[in-house]
């Protein structure tokens, strides 16, 4: 039966510095394409929040992450500096997502989040092939 195969698509949090977001974007339309083999469901936050109420931002960006079975942190040189990023990671951790760790394009080394290196996570070279794989990997 054709749908037999079918499996519908992951939802998935990325996780990035701000200022990397023009680069994320790249990712973004990436997975749009339809000659490329990357599917998600992206949950992200794609607009900053207009607020500086930190509690409203995170109970936003729970919500978030809690409607997700995967997270992405997309690392560039800065990535680790972000407390953002790592308390979106232990977010995740705490929900039980699936994280990956992967080199924003360009991206050739770079310090790690706390939370990556301490649970021993591989850091993946920019590879939108290798991710859509890790996604989509139970």
């Amino acid at each position: 039966m054709l749908f037999d195969s079918y499996k519908p698509k992951k939802r998935t949090f990325l996780s990035f510095l701000a200022e990397d977001a023009q680069r994320v974007q790249g990712l973004r339309l990436l997975a749009a394409n339809p000659d490329y083999d990357l599917e998600f469901y992206d949950e992200s936050v794609r607009v900053a929040f207009d607020s500086t109420d930190a509690e409203y931002i995170k109970r936003k960006i729970r919500e978030k992450i809690s409607r997700t079975s995967v997270t992405v942190c997309l690392i560039s040189e800065q990535t680790h500096t972000s407390t953002w990023v790592a308390w979106e990671l232990e977010e995740s951790r705490k929900k039980g997502n699936k994280i990956i760790a992967m080199a924003l394009k360009g991206v050739d080394q770079a310090i790690l989040p706390s939370l990556i290196k301490a649970e021993g996570l591989t850091f993946h070279a920019w590879d939108p092939s290798i991710l859509s794989g890790l996604i989509k990997a139970d």
